[in-house]
């Protein structure tokens, strides 16, 4: 399987700084970062590693969740997934993710609502990004469409 690398360059200190992060394997970009962004509710065009982390969290998790709908008899029609990645304080001393919550909608044929929700939650339990966040309450909401 294939390893996928970004990088990020960085200037300054952390309460001034900013950086760039850019995503080296596909080339589809490179993103502002700045940490006053990144803990202030408005990102005004710059990023963050939760929104980065919700990214590669929501696409992961509308993959598997298609691979164990398919599975269980579905067809997929359309899946909408979206990931909330918190930040906050820690105990222990600075930051921490408090925790990351999945939303998803789905029209999906062949089976019923109680499928479709159990396969939602095999599928937040499964996921590669869900497994590498263990140490993160990742909770779900689910909305069947047929």
């Amino acid at each position: 399987m294939p390893t996928r690398t970004a990088r990020t360059a960085w200037n300054g200190s952390l309460e001034t700084g900013e950086g760039q992060v850019e995503m080296t394997s596909s080339g589809v970009g490179t993103y502002d970062v700045s940490f006053p962004k990144r803990s202030s509710e408005s990102a005004n065009g710059f990023t963050s590693p939760e929104e980065l982390l919700a990214a590669a969290h929501s696409a992961c998790y509308a993959m598997q969740f298609s691979a164990v709908l398919g599975a269980a008899g579905g067809t997929v029609e359309a899946l909408d997934v979206k990931a909330d990645v918190s930040l906050g304080p820690d105990a222990a001393g600075g930051f921490k993710l408090t925790g990351i919550h999945l939303t998803v909608s789905g029209e999906v044929s062949g089976i019923d609502e109680a499928a479709f929700t159990a396969a939602a939650t095999e599928a937040k339990e499964t996921c590669p990004v869900s497994k590498a966040l263990t140490g993160v309450e990742i909770t779900l909401d689910t909305t069947f469409e047929g």
